[in-house]
């Protein structure tokens, strides 16, 4: 994947995901989602295939380790906050790169859903690149920085198990890790509620605000593949989640933030009957 100023759509999301300072790549994820809705970074008609997906740009630290390292924190303390914030910021990160994934390996659309698709994505990353942003601010007046506490690699893992189907990619990134954050997200600005942390919260509302249009445009696509390909919705979307994603969706739920990002009844219903609970399939 290329480095440099692109000028072209799928060339700009190679360079944004090649990018290893965060800061650089948010940066350049705003510069380029800005020109791409001023009509001044069109898809290339003429660009080779994507690549076989691989890791992103990252940089030395945080080191990556296994969900199970990571140490619990409280949020009584400045560093337990801090660490939880860090943890967010790692998940925007992340984000930004699945979103820009997205726009550069799925180009099988007829030519307005393509455009679609591009948009919605690309804005998806901006969102996220901005939300990095905040966290990081709040990190340095906390006295810390992206890199100072571990993290794990969960996200990114997803979007390699779902580089070859578009319609895994929607179902599982959208659907499900970010659709949790849906729903823990209002548990935990209460958590920083009782700490007295107004200035965190201000910036998980935003976040939890603006990642309903994500899920929601996952929901849309996903949908949209399902009819393309002739499938329906809830017993494709179950297969994939039993495949791919056994522990990841569990209660509490946030339904009303669901409904809004496009879970619809029967989905619900079904979640609430405990379908998708590991412990229930054959």
């Amino acid at each position: 994947m290329g480095q440099g100023i692109a000028t072209g759509l799928y060339a700009a999301a190679a360079d944004c995901l090649a990018t290893a300072d965060p800061q650089a790549k948010c940066a350049k994820t705003r510069a380029y989602a800005a020109a791409f809705f001023a009509g001044a970074l069109p898809p290339e008609p003429d660009a080779p295939p994507p690549q076989a997906i691989h890791f992103p740009g990252r940089p030395e630290r945080p080191r990556l380790v296994h969900p199970k390292h990571l140490p619990k924190r409280g949020l009584g303390s400045i560093a337990g906050r801090a660490a939880f914030l860090h943890a967010i910021a790692h998940i925007e990160l992340n984000a930004v790169d699945l979103a820009w994934d997205a726009v550069y390996r799925f180009r099988d659309f007829p030519a307005d859903a393509a455009a679609e698709f591009a948009a919605d994505f690309v804005r998806t990353a901006d969102d996220e690149a901005r939300h990095f942003q905040l966290l990081a601010a709040r990190l340095a007046e906390l006295g810390h920085a992206y890199g100072d506490f571990d993290a794990h690699n969960g996200l990114w893992e997803m979007a390699e198990k779902t580089a070859d189907s578009a319609l895994a990619r929607m179902a599982l990134v959208p659907r499900v890790l970010e659709a949790r954050g849906l729903d823990v997200t209002p548990g935990l600005i209460e958590r920083l509620r009782d700490v007295g942390d107004a200035e965190s919260i201000a910036v998980l509302e935003v976040i939890l605000r603006e990642e309903v249009a994500h899920v929601a445009a996952g929901s849309r696509w996903f949908r949209w593949l399902c009819e393309r390909d002739g499938l329906k919705p809830w017993p494709t979307f179950a297969g994939l989640v039993r495949a791919h994603a056994s522990r990841a969706v569990q209660g509490p739920f946030n339904w009303e933030a669901r409904r809004r990002a496009g879970f619809d009844d029967e989905e619900i219903a079904a979640i609430e009957r405990g379908e998708l609970a590991p412990g229930c399939w054959p």
